[in-house]
């Protein structure tokens, strides 16, 4: 059974949303505030599980983050436990891509009287408010991005974003609207999640092996680390800092996403040639 209350408790929401979509918004929102988008059990050989047991247990119980396969999961649990009707759908990610990406990315489809909407605190390239499956529909983020969902000849359904760098993970920056994910409503079994969330955790090729990720989202900004990058921009105000020290590195992991990691967890991320 879903243990809906510590999921509510988890992102400090004191009252369960309706079914609606003012609850679906306000869900995601505390959701990606409160839970951080991190990889590094990946780069710690933990691998990642995805069954809703484990993920409830690493999201919430133990109050660490995790990449999209495990947002969505416990996410798309919480939406079963109030109510919603909702399914999941995989995506492909073109921030950085110089040919077709991989279906590497999982969001829910949530249903509202008959409207379709994308829900998703599982993207770790920047906030995405949730939007309704429209040709042409358009929103703002609370830090001052827009998002827009065309029709793709090819790929079903693309997502795209024109804002401000900094409140992203460094990838899809230029002028005007940038491509995030594309992706279609063929429906998604089990199977497939589990086959998807291999080869993103597995893959030599896979940006999950290769960069120590955190990120959270913040009132009307971001904050995030890529390996020893940390950068930090709310509203106009920005800063970006190289970190040199892993005493520096635990403590920011602690205050700025809650993730309490050992000296030797944090030497074993292989960062400061401790490892």
């Amino acid at each position: 059974m879903f243990d809906l209350d510590a999921y509510l408790a988890r992102i400090a929401l004191k009252e369960r949303p309706l079914a609606d979509a003012e609850g679906l918004a306000m869900l995601q929102r505390s959701h990606r505030l409160a839970i951080p988008f991190e990889n590094l059990d990946i780069i710690l050989g933990r691998g990642i599980r995805i069954d809703s047991e484990s993920v409830f247990a690493k999201l919430v119980t133990a109050k660490r983050g995790g990449y999209c396969f495990e947002h969505n999961r416990l996410f798309l649990d919480a939406l079963t436990a109030l109510g919603f009707e909702a399914r999941p759908l995989l995506a492909r990610v073109w921030l950085g891509a110089t040919d077709t990406p991989p279906l590497a990315h999982v969001f829910s489809l949530v249903t509202i009287d008959g409207q379709e909407w994308v829900a998703d605190p599982g993207f770790g390239g920047s906030y995405t408010p949730i939007m309704p499956l429209a040709e042409g529909a358009m929103v703002d983020a609370p830090d001052g991005a827009s998002f827009r969902l065309e029709r793709d000849t090819l790929h079903g359904w693309m997502l795209l974003r024109d804002g401000h760098p900094g409140t992203t993970d460094g990838r899809g920056a230029g002028e005007g609207f940038q491509p995030q994910y594309s992706f279609t409503l063929g429906q998604v079994w089990d199977a497939d999640l589990h086959l998807s969330n291999h080869w993103t955790s597995t893959a030599p090729e896979s940006r999950f092996l290769q960069l120590r990720l955190v990120s959270i989202v913040l009132p009307r900004g971001l904050a995030g680390l890529t390996d020893r990058v940390y950068r930090r921009r709310a509203g106009e105000e920005e800063n970006v800092a190289e970190i040199v020290d892993p005493r520096v590195y635990r403590m920011r992991l602690s205050l700025m996403f809650g993730i309490d990691f050992t000296a030797e967890e944090v030497a074993a991320l292989g960062l400061f040639g401790e490892a």
